[in-house]
């Protein structure tokens, strides 16, 4: 994963960045398709709102206090808060590992969720689970129970992206990018890369070990679909799997393949955000794809960076992408 940190002319301090009355913009759109015109509209831009970060990563849109983002910025172990006309301040440190291990890149947070009962939910790297933290949201602090840790009593790699399905339950993916050595790392106890669901009352249950490396994970909007992308040069795929009655998942079908993609541009399949009508806002080569449900590719917001993940804010008309150092954002015409 490319953890490069840029020069930028917007500089953040250790708890803060400011953001221009009027933001500049990078990148582009590309329309492949005249169906974007829908989501994007023509003359939409991307916006940098904060920057100067290590490597940004799981965007939640928190619809209190006037809405805010929350953000992961991996290396340093923390969360990151940005307010529309306040800027972006440091919100909880540590996030994801409490004490790091010698040689762990990545030992912060990475994809963040609320849970049915509104409180913060975390991909830990550095405690290998998807974590919750006790503090409410008003004033975090880091404290943190497991909501998963173990799957046949061994820990996890290091969760890396979740999603609620309306049950409650909690779906999430397990690759090794916060362990230091990787796959390879003596401390893994699991010798592949899961996709897990947890209940509400604790129980873990591995749906699925068939790809590589699982990253982002979404539900298509009537929850029969969940979508996984894997991140691996090798196999630069967006999977689709459909979902049984139980909860369980039926054989995967790939939805799109970026193997032709991913040689040309920087960045990997990777987080995404479904909108209401089945749209994928997918990051990967390039900056954050737009396939509709049949796999068909309608654009792509070019970012001009490696891109991490999206999440849909406001009131569903703006996409926010963790871009590398950055956060960006883009007026739609759809959303959640």
């Amino acid at each position: 994963m490319h953890l490069a940190r840029l020069a930028l002319p917007i500089v953040c301090t250790l708890t803060s960045c400011s953001t221009p009355d009027v933001l500049r913009t990078v990148g582009s759109i590309e329309r492949l398709d005249p169906a974007l015109d829908a989501l994007v509209p023509p003359g939409a831009v991307v916006e940098v709102v904060a920057e100067g970060f290590n490597w940004s990563e799981g965007p939640l849109w928190v619809d209190k206090d006037g809405g805010y983002l929350l953000f992961s910025d991996i290396p340093p172990n923390e969360v990151w808060r940005w307010r529309p006309g306040r800027g972006a301040e440091r919100y909880l440190h540590p996030s994801g590992a409490l004490d790091a291990r010698p040689g762990q890149a990545e030992p912060g947070s990475n994809g963040l969720l609320l849970d049915p009962d509104g409180r913060l939910v975390l991909c830990q790297h550095g405690l290998r689970q998807v974590g919750r933290m006790r503090a409410p949201l008003a004033d975090p602090r880091p404290d943190f129970e497991p909501v998963a840790a173990r799957w046949d009593g061994k820990r996890f790699n290091s969760p890396n992206d979740a999603v609620y399905r309306s049950n409650g339950d909690l779906y999430f993916t397990d690759p090794p990018y916060g362990l230091p050595g990787q796959a390879d790392d003596p401390a893994k106890e699991i010798d592949f890369q899961g996709v897990y669901r947890v209940t509400p009352e604790g129980d873990v249950t591995l749906l699925t070990n068939a790809l590589s490396r699982p990253n982002g994970i979404a539900f298509s909007p009537e929850e029969g679909t969940l979508y996984v992308a894997n991140s691996d040069r090798g196999n630069p795929v967006w999977t689709a799997f459909p979902v049984e009655a139980d909860g369980t998942l039926g054989e995967g079908r790939v939805l799109f393949d970026a193997t032709t993609l991913a040689a040309e541009r920087s960045g990997l399949p990777d987080g995404m955000a479904v909108d209401r009508h089945g749209h994928l806002f997918a990051t990967g080569p390039g900056g954050v794809l737009v396939i509709d449900p049949d796999g068909r590719h309608l654009g792509t917001i070019l970012t001009g960076r490696a891109t991490s993940n999206c999440t849909f804010g406001d009131d569903g008309s703006t996409l926010y992408a963790t871009a590398d150092d950055c956060v960006v954002r883009v007026t739609l015409t759809t959303g959640r």
